[in-house]
């Protein structure tokens, strides 16, 4: 067993007591054998299958600030925060599967798609959420900074909330309307409904758990201090971070924001042997990076495009029609091909998407290792390795 695969199999296997635990729970509180069955399965079936990244996070996070291996206790209490990461991940994709009309999560059918789950999952998801804060209670309760991990949850699921709500509103399937679209939309969604939980929340929850201190006042972060802020593209910088938490806010977020302009670009330029999936971005209507990256090389203000300079204003204006008179349609022809698809994808890589993202990436790694430079290793507390360990595993990744 690889020892990538023997730190997933340790971290599974804290689950299961956790589990247990939640179990026993419900009922010590009388509920009836039916109801303590479906609320197994709810957390069989929902929480333990995705990649566990983020829950992972905390584990590996809280070693790197330690120096060196936890104690057993040290682990559970830190595989018992990333559990609960992963059940507030659980919560956010039951809920958005139904508001989605999604079909399947992960290789299988969405929970509210089983036989007899439908509208109950709407309590079903509420239940893996609540549960975050009966683990919170159990094992953290007397410990001083208990009121700081409660904030952090509660204040990273709201920001959560309001990414998912902006995304909603701005890309419904069933309506396309390009006008709302903008990079400036995107990284807004991108940020609150991915980085927060994904890369800020693992990391706050770790540093709690080892003792840094949490500053009086709320950790601090603005669009500002995003990779792709106005102020840094004019050439200004923001002040330094004045507290662990801030200066952990002031990386993580602008990586959550790389992480997913990757992912979708890879929606679209990955092949789906590569990728594990088929790309749907453009037919589902979302708002990715790359539709929105080639929305700006088509503005009415574009005469010429850095990344293919060949094109024509005249042809930069055809293409904008391209794009909107293909993209989010789903039907397809005869032969089972979606060929408005096609012609977006045609007109990508006529607009140079690929060289848009590479400079991209180039340069937001470079602001990003600038930044993750400036860290000052401490004893006890934050270290270079914690955003070098996440930068690691996304930089130039294929899938």
């Amino acid at each position: 067993m690889s020892d990538k695969a023997a730190r997933r199999a340790k971290f599974e296997q804290a689950f299961q007591t956790i589990r247990d635990e939640l179990i026993e729970h419900i009922k010590g509180e009388g509920m009836p054998e039916e109801a303590v069955e479906w609320y197994k399965n709810n957390l069989d079936y929902n929480v333990p299958g995705g990649k566990l990244n983020r829950g992972m996070s905390v584990v590996d996070t809280a070693e790197i600030i330690k120096g060196s291996t936890l104690t057993e206790t040290e682990y559970f209490r830190a595989a018992v925060l990333g559990w609960c990461i992963e059940l507030l991940q659980a919560f956010f994709l039951v809920a958005d599967d139904m508001m989605d009309a999604s079909i399947t999560r992960r290789g299988q059918p969405c929970w509210y798609r089983q036989p007899k789950i439908g509208m109950v999952a709407i309590n079903d998801g509420c239940m893996l959420e609540s549960a975050i804060y009966h683990l919170l209670k159990k094992h953290f309760r007397k410990e001083s900074y208990y009121a700081d991990l409660l904030d952090i949850f509660h204040d990273t699921a709201y920001k959560t909330e309001f990414g998912q709500l902006v995304d909603l509103i701005t890309a419904p399937e069933d309506h396309v309307d390009l006008s709302k679209f903008s990079l400036e939309r995107h990284r807004l969604i991108v940020i609150y409904k991915t980085a927060f939980y994904s890369f800020y929340l693992p990391v706050a929850c770790a540093m709690l758990m080892s003792g840094v201190p949490y500053p009086e006042d709320a950790p601090s972060f603005s669009l500002a201090g995003t990779s792709l802020a106005p102020a840094e593209i004019a050439g200004t910088t923001t002040a330094a971070p004045s507290d662990p938490y801030s200066l952990a806010l002031s990386i993580l977020i602008p990586l959550g924001e790389y992480f997913q302009v990757q992912d979708d670009f890879l929606d679209f330029s990955a092949t789906p042997e590569v990728l594990g999936k088929i790309g749907t971005d453009i037919v589902d209507n979302k708002c990715s990076w790359v539709v929105n990256t080639a929305l700006l090389l088509t503005s009415p203000a574009q005469t010429s495009n850095p990344f293919n300079p060949s094109t024509t204003p005249e042809r930069l204006r055809e293409i904008r029609r391209v794009l909107e008179e293909n993209y989010g349609k789903k039907e397809r022809d005869a032969q089972g091909v979606n060929q408005a698809e096609a012609r977006v994808k045609e007109v990508y890589e006529e607009l140079g998407v690929r060289k848009a993202y590479e400079k991209y990436e180039e340069r937001v790694v470079g602001v990003l290792r600038e930044r993750i430079e400036a860290v000052e290793d401490r004893e006890g507390g934050l270290k270079k390795e914690v955003f070098t360990s996440f930068l690691g595993k996304i930089y130039k990744r294929s899938k």
